[in-house]
């Protein structure tokens, strides 16, 4: 991922220095493993335990390997044995490079899943805490873009709440599912290492053994992971759209923070642009399309080919670092959210209370009116509002027939926007366990 979205926590978590790194923590696993079973004498352990390291150094040193070998294990190990000339004989004993390679992705990508999932938490926090300050802050709800029935920002952010508490359920069961090593060799079958090597090695690693591997971990292991990461980014692009169209200058019933000093546009001094919304819309659109080369990742040949192992250099890190990047643009956001309550009161006015139409219409239902009767005759005191720009009240009552089903005050109760909200609490109640 480019360095303008690349925050420093979750970037070192891919960088090739730590990468190496998790690959010599698997590799001292497997040398523990092999001490244990009386293969390596306790001498040999202790002094390569304590002579191989990774710095910026060994990295240049493994690079200038590569470059003759075209085989990044094998500039690793050879860069390795140079630390202990006297034992290298011991260091990736029994082992094939994806043994390596994809014990040491798990822990990688685990790394990178604990502040993910991090982040969600500091999301979530935030949309309960403005859930509960805006529960009363009513506004109208749209369906296909237009005014439907009044509801209040507090409980579309208790969606956004509950929505985020799946994609945290999501990643934690992405962080299982990618739980997995292998050290079983060159096809699986443990014909050059000890089955109890894997066991012990990969329980020091804190990871579970693929049941049966080939060759590599079975690539749907990351396929759940990328749908876990491009389900949430996606989840963040609904949010911040809503953002946007509730910032057009039209509606204007939110908006995004702009801080002391930003521009919006380099023609328009005037412009207040939603620009940390349209690029977590963007970036989602980057995650999204990693999903497909992940599920793609899946087909190899018999017992592996490196069809995948190009894409996933890039997809996983990619994935996972726009992830960290979009969530927290999205908490800044959150926190800094303009909220325009009497623009959402203005804004319900335009349609002149025709919200009411559906309890008009259950009403009259309850009183006995034929319901196909009843929605012709609220049907046309809808649009005699409309297109007389009156009050939708004010024709309910004066018309003769409504009148002699309706009282007043029926009317005067059913037309009252806050009585669509009735039942809010028992929303809360639902999402946060209490309102």
């Amino acid at each position: 991922m480019i360095e303008r979205y690349t925050r420093e926590e979750i970037g070192r978590v891919w960088s090739e220095l730590n990468k190496f790194k998790k690959w010599l923590e698997v590799e001292l696993s497997v040398c523990n493993a092999w001490a244990k079973l009386g293969r390596i004498p306790s001498e040999a352990l202790m002094s390569i335990k304590n002579s191989v390291y990774v710095n910026e150094e060994v990295l240049q040193k493994i690079k200038e390997y590569e470059k003759v070998y075209k085989h990044d294990m094998l500039a690793f190990i050879s860069a390795i044995s140079e630390q202990i000339p006297s034992y290298s004989h011991y260091f990736h004993m029994g082992l094939t490079s994806s043994d390596v390679v994809d014990t040491a992705l798990a822990l990688q990508v685990r790394e990178a899943l604990s502040i993910i999932i991090r982040d969600v938490e500091d999301v979530l926090e935030e949309l309960k805490k403005l859930s509960f300050e805006h529960k009363d802050t009513i506004m109208m709800g749209r369906t296909h873009g237009v005014h439907a029935e009044p509801i209040t920002l507090g409980v579309k952010f208790a969606v956004w709440y509950d929505e985020m508490k799946r994609n945290k359920d999501r990643l934690l069961g992405a962080y299982n599912s990618v739980s997995y090593g292998k050290l079983s060799g060159a096809v699986g079958t443990y014909s050059n290492i000890d089955p109890e090597v894997e066991k012990l090695a990969l329980e020091e690693l804190g990871l579970k053994p693929e049941p049966a591997s080939t060759q590599v971990v079975h690539r749907d292991r990351h396929a759940d992971l990328m749908y876990a990461i491009a389900c949430t980014a996606t989840s963040l692009e609904k949010f911040a759209t809503e953002i946007r169209h509730l910032q057009r200058t039209e509606v204007l019933e939110l908006q995004e923070p702009f801080t002391e000093g930003q521009r919006g546009s380099s023609a328009m001094p005037h412009k207040k642009n939603p620009i940390h919304a349209e690029r977590i819309c963007g970036l989602a659109r980057v995650v999204r399309s990693y999903l497909l080369v992940a599920l793609e990742n899946m087909v190899l040949w018999h017992e592996r080919d490196i069809s995948h192992s190009s894409a996933e250099r890039i997809i996983i890190p990619d994935a996972t670092i726009a992830l960290d990047y979009m969530l927290n643009l999205f908490l800044e956001i959150l926190r800094g959210l303009v909220v325009n309550k009497d623009r959402m009161l203005k804004n319900m006015d335009l349609s002149y209370g025709l919200y009411a139409s559906s309890k008009v219409l259950v009403k009259l239902m309850e009183k006995g009116m034929a319901r196909d009767r009843a929605y012709d005759l609220v049907q046309k005191c809808a649009m005699k509002s409309w297109e007389e720009k009156t009050h939708f009240k004010d024709i309910l009552l004066s018309h003769q027939e409504v009148s002699r089903w309706l009282t007043p005050q029926e009317i005067e109760e059913i037309t009252d926007p806050r009585s669509y909200l009735k039942n809010v609490d028992y929303i809360y109640q639902k999402v946060f366990g209490s309102c």
